[in-house]
């Protein structure tokens, strides 16, 4: 089948230096395929992209309500944030709202994303801890999860702890899937991570922002998770991030979320479709310029919100010397189908 094409390219002078292959799927929530470009059926790991399925488990069994949670908290429990103070303080917050503090944490510990807040840290001698991981607001809803399930939370990043399993039930019945159809592995911070095609992703994520078709519990989770991310796009990454920006730029309209290796998942819930799009060599620069041009492609983003993000769509190559010497151009052709 043919699926389109959308490469970027790396430009230096005249010459393209490198290509970045990107395979794409945009579903909509009757499962049809509406756009793609490469392998759209493309078997991959959802990484980071999975946080917003993995929230619905505990809002659906009403853990919002029971632990009043807000939105800056429920977007933070979806979030590859930064590891800035506001980061930091409101996972640390929210644990003890759980009777916990930041040992609980199993998610390890790694330098803030954030390069202003990581310096300031070495600065003061101050050691970065679990709070500061980006994963550590996705932990917290894990441990928030146990309790509410009445499980304890010990070895809770474990496949068989029945938090791990009931995400993965969710996220299997979210993208259509078997649980034994998806393949698991280990994330970065120690989790299971899922591997699904692509169009079931995107078609996950369909769901998620027009969840019309899901029970009332469910459509209710996916609401308060999308609303919430709408109005509190900070907590989902944080200053100068692309996840951030676009959710700011576009007013909610679309919300979008990173995930490692070169991966990004959008939902568009006025038009009921999702997105999924992988970096075929996982490189991360050619992430952002191949999800504007999609976006640009799909006639999704208005001008101005072009303008606006225009630092993320064909940016500069600078030498050591601060001068413009390229830049990083997509290249598309997308198939509709």
């Amino acid at each position: 089948m043919d699926n389109g094409k959308l490469n970027i390219h790396i430009v230096r002078g005249t010459l393209t230096e490198s290509r970045h292959i990107v395979h794409l799927a945009v579903m909509d929530i009757n499962r049809k395929l509406i756009v793609s470009a490469g392998d759209s059926t493309l078997y991959t790991f959802a990484r980071s992209t999975a946080k917003l399925l993995q929230a619905i488990p505990l809002l659906e069994a009403g853990g919002a309500e029971r632990l009043h949670l807000d939105d800056k908290q429920i977007t933070l429990l979806c979030a590859s944030h930064n590891g800035e103070d506001e980061h930091a303080r409101l996972v640390d917050h929210t644990l003890h709202q759980l009777d916990l503090d930041e040992s609980a944490l199993c998610c390890g510990v790694h330098e803030p994303f954030h390069e202003p807040t990581a310096e300031r840290l070495k600065q003061a001698n101050q050691p970065p801890t679990p709070l500061r991981n980006n994963c550590s607001g996705k932990h917290t809803g894990m441990l928030a999860l146990a309790q509410i399930m009445g499980v304890s939370n010990q070895s809770y990043i474990e496949i068989n702890h029945p938090v791990q399993q009931r995400m993965l039930h969710v996220i299997a019945d979210m993208s259509r899937m078997m649980p034994e159809q998806i393949t698991l592995g280990t994330d970065g911070c120690g989790v299971p991570v899922f591997a699904m095609p692509l169009e079931a992703l995107a078609f996950a994520y369909a769901q998620l922002g027009d969840p019309v078709n899901q029970s009332a519990s469910r459509s209710e989770a996916c609401n308060r998770i999308i609303g919430a991310i709408s109005r509190e796009p900070y907590y989902i990454a944080g200053s100068d991030r692309f996840d951030t920006r676009l959710i700011e730029v576009t007013n909610g309209r679309i919300i979008g979320k990173m995930g490692a290796e070169g991966l990004f998942a959008l939902t568009i819930p006025e038009k009921s479709w999702g997105i999924a799009l992988k970096i075929e060599d996982g490189t991360i620069r050619a992430l952002y310029p191949a999800v504007m041009e999609t976006l640009i492609q799909l006639n999704l983003l208005q001008e101005q919100e072009i303008v606006a993000l225009h630092s993320f769509h064909r940016p500069a190559i600078k030498n050591c010397h601060d001068q413009i010497v390229g830049s990083i151009q997509p290249n598309a052709l997308l198939k509709w189908h």
